[in-house]
């Protein structure tokens, strides 16, 4: 019998109408619909953003003794506290917007607490990292005023490329973004339309396997 999928939704902007969070509420619609009864856990960036790296966080992964100190101390509560919450989904749906053509802070901010050596990631003999999580599908919803992809593409993406190597280092490599773009530009019933066939491409096939 497969086991109810857990999906982990993560928003990244801070303006409750935005549209990568109808993108990313919409994504969430449709894994509902294709998979009925899942936990859906919440973690909202954009309306409580987490804290930027600290000093203490930042000491205590200096080496392997500062490392024990910081597990100690706290320091690290707040990093094991989220890696938690992504080894607990089977799926995680994330909708950022493109801020100056990459992530915005907050996203980055959470990033850095999950990126940690000796606990997402580890050090092969030459020195390479190796994620220590496992595979998980990974949607990532994107809305940006401009033109980042395809053939008008005016203007230049750091987001996709990060993402792809920030996750990769831990272990998610099965990512697929939905760009919503030229948010500035068209209409809201355009924008309604690009959005539906964005959807439309959404590959569920990874949830099932999850599950």
């Amino acid at each position: 019998m497969t086991q109810a999928l857990t999906i982990l939704h993560i928003d990244c902007s801070p303006r409750l109408e935005s549209h990568s969070r109808q993108l990313s509420a919409a994504m969430v619609d449709q894994l509902l619909a294709r998979y009925p009864g899942p936990e859906v856990l919440r973690r909202d960036l954009g309306l409580e953003p987490i804290p930027h790296a600290d000093a203490g966080y930042a000491a205590a992964l200096a080496s392997p003794a500062s490392l024990a100190a910081g597990q100690a101390n706290g320091d690290l509560q707040l990093s094991e506290w989220l890696i938690q919450e992504v080894e607990a989904a089977d799926v995680l749906v994330i909708g950022t917007p493109m801020n100056n053509f990459t992530l915005p802070s907050v996203f980055k901010a959470w990033i850095d607490q999950l990126l940690r050596v000796g606990r997402t990631i580890g050090m092969s003999a030459s020195g390479e990292k190796i994620g220590l999580l496992a595979d998980r599908p990974v949607y990532v919803g994107i809305a940006s005023g401009g033109v980042f992809s395809g053939d008008q593409a005016r203007q230049p993406d750091f987001l996709t490329p990060y993402l792809k190597a920030a996750f990769g280092c831990i272990g998610l490599h099965s990512l697929q973004f939905l760009p919503l773009q030229a948010t500035a530009f068209l209409d809201p019933g355009q924008l309604a339309a690009n959005r539906d066939a964005l959807l439309a491409t959404m590959d569920l096939a990874p949830a099932a396997r999850a599950a």
